[in-house]
């Protein structure tokens, strides 16, 4: 369809008065942390994407910082990319797709906005422009932004995700308020969330729905049987994913005392954790088990508390259906874990599609097109 007369020059005006503003927040907005009145979704920052970082089949790319709130509700900073497609928006403008990425690491450095996206992600999110939609990404609080990355808190990242739909709206007015959560792996736990919490967190917002790929849950429950006692179990980076785990919870939950559970090694690379990327961290623990990591049971009824609030997937209370998709022979989030949260959705009522495929964790994302690409367009 054809845009009407004049709307054009009103999106110029629109994004220059967002560039505008920006101009005018003091330097320590962003790097002195969010003052505390701080509205959940504003801009903060907006610049091109540099070259090389962005996506094929793009219009315009930006990469944008803004405010959202902590697991807390305390604001928060975090950063991320609107991708517009090629072409006219149809009428009331183009769908989004608030995308959750996997696990890429702690640290600043590590925020996909700053690195160019792996093929694998470029290939998946290719695919959703092609068919139309808008894609915004948040990087999630803490990468590239104020503090330690709360990795798998649930509730922040939610947050994180759906900020970022008000935050790209602000930036394109041409983004429709219609939208869905799409997540792989750590991206498919928030999209859980996100789901969990979209339309009462951000009523203004039309939430359709979730697509989640490779989602860890249950992971509360796996954990508890973590000690010194606990051999390596073959599992792909489940040390790395462990101390981004205990590093997350050290930082958000002090109440935890997460060292009195460490031992000197242990405390030595959760304390790497905080500043290395996935494949540097993956090399500091090379030949180290989780048990090796600890002093003591992660079952205690204290650190299994607080690991259920920390990480545990919501079971009830969602308003807009999902679609769960488990590879089969993933051995970094194995299929049982979502046997569970399958059976345990469904107990409780919950419109949950859940399918299998005989592919391993990444492979899962191009498996589940053919079933996720018609889910999304007949909610969007």
């Amino acid at each position: 369809m054809r845009r009407s007369n004049g709307r054009p020059l009103r999106r110029l005006i629109a994004v220059g008065a967002v560039f505008a503003l920006t101009a005018l927040v003091p330097a320590t907005a962003s790097a002195g942390g969010v003052p505390a009145d701080a509205v959940a979704g504003d801009v903060q920052s907006v610049e091109a994407l540099p070259a090389g970082l962005g996506l094929a089949g793009t219009a315009r790319e930006y990469r944008i910082t803004y405010t959202t709130r902590d697991a807390a509700g305390r604001p928060a900073e975090s950063s991320g990319v609107v991708f517009v497609p090629q072409g006219t928006p149809p009428e009331g403008g183009w769908p989004v797709l608030s995308w959750a990425h996997g696990t890429v690491g702690l640290g600043d450095a590590c925020a996909p906005s700053q690195n160019p996206r792996s093929q694998r992600d470029a290939n998946y999110l290719g695919h959703w422009l092609s068919q139309g939609y808008a894609i915004v990404a948040t990087d999630y609080i803490g990468l590239g932004t104020p503090g330690v990355h709360p990795y798998l808190q649930g509730a922040s990242e939610a947050t994180a995700v759906i900020d970022m739909v008000r935050a790209g709206r602000a930036v394109v007015p041409e983004l429709s308020p219609r939208w869905m959560a799409i997540g792989q792996s750590q991206g498919g736990h928030a999209a859980l969330f996100t789901a969990h919490d979209a339309t009462r967190y951000a009523p203004e917002l039309d939430f359709r729905g979730a697509v989640t790929t490779g989602a860890p849950s249950n992971l509360e429950t796996a954990f508890s049987i973590g000690g010194p006692w606990i051999p390596p179990l073959g599992l792909d980076g489940l040390t790395v994913f462990a101390t981004y785990i205990l590093a997350g919870m050290r930082a958000t939950m002090p109440q935890v005392d997460v060292n009195s559970y460490l031992t000197p090694r242990g405390q030595e690379l959760v304390d790497a954790a905080e500043t290395l990327c996935y494949d540097e961290q993956s090399e500091a623990v090379a030949g180290v088990s989780v048990g090796e990591l600890l002093t003591r049971s992660l079952g205690e009824p204290a650190m299994h508390a607080a690991m259920t609030e920390y990480l545990g997937v919501p079971t009830s209370g969602y308003d807009r259906p999902l679609f769960i998709a488990q590879g089969l022979l993933d051995t970094v989030v194995p299929a049982p874990l979502s046997f569970k949260l399958i059976a345990d959705l469904r107990l409780a009522g919950v419109d949950a599609t859940y399918l299998t495929y005989p592919t391993n964790h990444d492979g899962t994302m191009a498996a589940s097109l053919p079933d996720s690409t018609p889910f999304v367009r007949q909610r969007l």
